[in-house]
């Protein structure tokens, strides 16, 4: 099934496997956009809630089972539920995933490249075909430092949004502007491609989440 994709998606961009990555992307983006706005606009009622909530769970505190029935029962005032962001957050985890094994598909990618860099090599192997100084290294540096400065601006907003709501620990707070990062050390270790995957998945997230906080501002 996966060869047959990474062969459809490089047959319908003309032969090109990295515009072929970047258009499948933004696809499946695209496709998920209607669970993306319904996942924000759970967030926004759990943020208007929140302070309900916490009531709720002081007066609560000894009572699980009545406490579960108050908060269903205030969710369902607002059309949502306590696990309402759960299903699309779900829903997403195929898609990423089918995403992500096109992009690093090992045979189908062989023979391509951008700019000139191989596709389906890791920087290491960049290096040590073509030498610390060449064209295909600096165009993987080129695609690990965009993938950065959208970290970057992925931590801001994290933090900027945790600010908000106040609704995360202290420390889940303090940890959540780091995980972006963690696209930086994928993109260091996996073939080109799945940086170039990494690179166009994570700025459409951040752009989405970032025009959907305004929207619901």
């Amino acid at each position: 099934m996966i060869d047959s994709l990474v062969t459809f998606v490089i047959t319908v961009s003309g032969g090109q496997a990295a515009l072929g990555i970047v258009l499948f992307t933004l696809a499946v983006r695209l496709l998920l956009l209607p669970l993306n706005v319904r996942q924000a606009r759970t967030a926004k009622i759990r943020e208007r809630l929140a302070p309900k909530v916490l009531q709720l769970r002081k007066r609560y505190a000894r009572n699980p089972e009545r406490l579960s029935k108050e908060m269903s029962a205030l969710y369902a005032k607002e059309g949502s539920s306590p696990f309402a962001g759960i299903m699309p957050m779900l829903a997403q985890l195929p898609f990423l995933w089918l995403m992500y094994r096109v992009a690093t598909h090992p045979t189908a990618l062989a023979g391509h490249d951008l700019f000139g860099a191989p596709l389906g090599q890791q920087v290491a192997g960049v290096v040590a075909n073509y030498g610390l100084v060449s064209w295909p290294v600096l165009v993987f540096v080129a695609v690990i430092a965009l993938v950065m400065v959208v970290a970057w601006l992925t931590a801001r907003l994290n933090k900027k949004l945790a600010t908000q709501t106040g609704e995360q620990p202290p420390l889940l707070r303090k940890i959540m502007p780091l995980l972006p990062y963690g696209s930086v050390l994928a993109a260091l270790v996996l073939p080109l491609a799945a940086g170039l995957y990494l690179l166009v998945s994570a700025a459409w997230a951040v752009s989405e989440r970032a025009v959907l906080a305004a929207r619901a501002a």
